[in-house]
């Protein structure tokens, strides 16, 4: 008997089958247009996404990429709170559902499950991509203006992915301010650029003042030990190149890594790592050098060496954004 497919693997097949019928060309000449949307300056009350064939093409392109993005941030929110399994999403800004996909594929179930955007060609797309995904069939895809009017509904969860960028400065303190008024946890991703992780330590203050708890990437809840302007915090996910992607970036490699910054923060009891590595980790003859972010709310470059035994065989398959140290194997009974 077959196993089921995994969530990461039902969105790979759908996407495949997206751009049929749209010739190649006007599939990677819209990718670029709306890449330079996107880096441009946005208003709020002009969706970039206009029609069908923007959303196909920019889906196509981009959804993998938010969604192994989103999921490592999950993945680093749950490692703190273990047990514990969302009872209810709202997905802001979710446009075609990456981030939807993500937390199905983090926490296995069905919850009730709200996307809001602003491009209803987007949400009307994401609705019949989620078709393919049982988990996902009963999610509402609601139309609304991202911004100071928001309201949101309770949730065990808020994502918001992606969309910061998109908005001015007094819409973003909203948008997070409404996420710490109706969520247990907010996990909020953004692009790994000095920009982002301006856009995600904003965020993160304001969700701390409003008495949450930093459960990842950092080991504590105190202020971030990069100085602005000197160094960003950011990680990086593995991403399956699509046919799309290689025409688009001109590329020939099968993978792509995406870089994104991303804060993760509860009023649940959580138990964050005891320190993150956050850059990826150098490999000498002999030795690891580690740059971690520790719990004493520093950051510094650890060096693991042959003679610390396990720990250093740990060190040399200890990837960017992984706690530190591992935690111990479970005893084999």
């Amino acid at each position: 008997m077959n196993a089921p497919a995994s969530a990461a693997d039902t969105l790979r097949a759908t996407l495949t089958g997206l751009l049929d019928g749209l010739p190649p060309k006007q599939a990677a000449g819209a990718v670029e247009r709306l890449i330079a949307n996107y880096r441009g300056d946005t208003p709020t009350d002009a969706p970039i996404l206009r029609d069908r064939a923007d959303v196909a093409a920019y889906a196509a392109y981009r959804m993998p990429a938010t969604f192994e993005a989103v999921r490592s941030a999950l993945a680093a929110f749950a490692d703190a709170v273990p047990g514990w399994t969302p009872g209810s999403h709202v997905d802001v800004g979710g446009g075609t559902g990456a981030a939807t996909w993500a937390v199905s594929a983090t926490w296995a179930g069905t919850r009730p499950v709200t996307v809001l955007d602003w491009a209803a060609p987007a949400l009307a797309l994401g609705e019949e991509l989620a078709a393919a995904h049982p988990e996902l069939g009963n999610a509402r895809w609601q139309r609304a203006r991202i911004g100071a009017a928001l309201t949101l509904d309770p949730a065990d969860l808020v994502t918001v992915s992606y969309v910061l960028n998109e908005l001015t400065e007094p819409d973003r303190t909203a948008l997070v301010d409404a996420a710490a008024r109706s969520a247990q946890a907010v996990v909020i991703v953004e692009a790994g650029t000095p920009a982002g992780h301006a856009r995600v330590i904003e965020a993160r203050d304001r969700l701390v003042e409003a008495g949450f708890r930093i459960a990842a990437p950092c080991p504590h809840s105190a202020v971030c030990p990069l100085a602005p302007g000197t160094d960003w915090c950011h990680f990086s996910a593995r991403v399956s190149r699509s046919s799309l992607h290689r025409q688009v970036k001109g590329g020939s490699l099968a993978y792509e890594d995406e870089k994104f910054s991303y804060v993760a923060a509860t009023r649940l009891p959580a138990v964050p790592a005891p320190a993150r590595v956050v850059r990826r980790p150098q490999i000498r003859k002999g030795q690891v050098l580690l740059d971690l972010c520790e719990a004493d709310e520093h950051k510094r470059r650890t060096t693991v060496t042959k003679r610390h035994g396990d720990l250093y065989r740990a060190a040399r398959d200890a990837d960017w954004g992984d706690a530190w140290p591992p935690a111990p194997e479970p005893e084999r009974s």
